[in-house]
């Protein structure tokens, strides 16, 4: 009977720290029930386009058939070989027919020929078609072809992830998803099921929370798509906060110690009976 107990015990502590490996996980993997919820292909019906906002530096181009007609909005800004000019608050740097303009806090770029022109709020797309409209309705260009972009944002990452910093994207989208992997991605020890986003917008400070944990709440979050210059912060857990203490450490030892005392009790009990 002594030697069929012990087994016993064996196994059922063996059940038991299986268990709770398998609670531990459930606070580790991301996007949970994703595999179910999306076993069939489901459309995106909510298409994100990045909107344009102060210090944003935009890449304009206008083409034509008829050069001659684009060389009215040149003014050494939109063709030329190189060259550089002051206009207004703006550094144009002219580079194979692409302009650059920085974009001020009032949303507004000096464009050459129309002036001020407010882009805050708007889309690359707007912007195109405003400007490209323009050209044609005052008799400009009637066949103008007009591209804007967006040449970079920046997005700050902090807390618990591996590589913490400020970081600068190309492109118009960026999900959370992606900054987190390009940070090298959350810590064993990062909270996944309350990741803060800060954002700054239309002169308004808000604060989104995303569980990552849940895939719902990942791709419905606002804060899915990022925008520029928000700031993603991962929470520590608690025994990470006060890693590093003298109270951690004695906690740590001191926990240890009574594991190892409570396992050898039960061990001793166990071969006893």
């Amino acid at each position: 009977m002594k030697r069929t107990r012990f087994p016993f015990y064996l196994a059922c502590a063996l059940c038991l720290g299986l268990t709770s490996s398998c609670v531990s996980n459930k606070k580790m993997i991301y996007l949970q029930g994703a595999t179910q919820q999306y076993a069939l292909p489901q459309e995106i019906n909510d298409v994100f386009e990045l909107q344009v906002q102060p210090d944003d530096q935009l890449a304009i181009s206008v083409s034509s058939k008829d050069i001659e007609l684009v060389q009215r909005f040149n003014n050494n800004t939109l063709i030329g070989g190189g060259n550089n000019s002051q206009t207004g608050t703006n550094t144009v740097n002219v580079s194979s027919g692409v302009a650059y303009f920085t974009v001020n806090k009032e949303g507004n770029i000096e464009f050459p020929i129309f002036g001020t022109l407010h882009v805050g709020g708007m889309t690359t797309g707007e912007v195109s078609s405003m400007i490209q409209k323009r050209m044609k309705d005052e008799g400009y260009v009637y066949d103008a072809v007009v591209n804007t972009k967006i040449m970079s944002f920046k997005v700050t990452v902090m807390g618990d992830v591996k590589n913490p910093g400020t970081q600068t994207y190309q492109g118009e989208r960026l999900t959370i998803l992606e900054a987190l992997g390009k940070a090298g991605d959350l810590t064993n020890s990062a909270y996944r099921n309350n990741v803060l986003v800060i954002r700054e917008e239309n002169g308004i400070r808000k604060a989104y929370e995303v569980n990552l944990l849940d895939n719902q709440a990942v791709f419905n979050s606002p804060a899915y798509y990022l925008q520029q210059n928000d700031v993603i912060y991962v929470q520590p857990n608690k025994s990470q906060r006060v890693k590093g203490s003298t109270s951690y450490t004695w906690l740590s030892v001191g926990s240890t110690v009574v594991g190892m005392i409570v396992s050898i009790v039960s061990l001793i009990v166990a071969l006893k009976k």
